[in-house]
């Protein structure tokens, strides 16, 4: 995989799609740009789909416009099945599907706002970066 393929954890969607002022916003730009390509699996998509539904109000998006959301996010992305769960791994046992599909997909690049959340991934050649943080790398 190259530099600019990610997996794009949830709060990043989120954060996204709730400010269009930050770096999260500008990662969502450059996945519809084609700029930066997303890696997805069953699950996360699943997750996503929970989070923003979830949150829709929040969001002030309607059930339709989270559904577009959705199948934009999946027409953009390289879809990864996982074969085998080695889980748990990290403290929390919500992420370890994110870096699941990082290992099955050898994507090296995990865009997070929760770094500490994905301590140890570079055990596994994997790097945690913010938006922000990663925005600057592939500048």
């Amino acid at each position: 995989m190259d530099n600019n393929t990610i997996i794009m954890d949830t709060n990043v969607l989120f954060a996204g799609l709730y400010s269009s002022t930050g770096a999260s916003f500008q990662i969502l730009k450059r996945l519809n740009a084609g700029t930066i390509k997303p890696v997805i699996s069953t699950t996360l998509l699943f997750e996503y789909e929970d989070v923003l539904k979830r949150e829709q109000t929040v969001l002030n998006l309607s059930h339709r416009q989270v559904d577009i959301v959705l199948d934009n996010i999946c027409s953009l992305s390289k879809f990864q099945e996982i074969y085998f769960l080695w889980r748990p791994y990290l403290n929390d046992p919500k992420d370890d599907h994110v870096l699941e599909v990082a290992v099955a997909s050898k994507t090296k690049t995990i865009v997070t706002h929760n770094i500490k959340d994905f301590k140890d991934v570079d055990k596994f050649g994997i790097k945690a970066m913010t938006p922000g943080n990663f925005l600057e790398v592939i500048k």
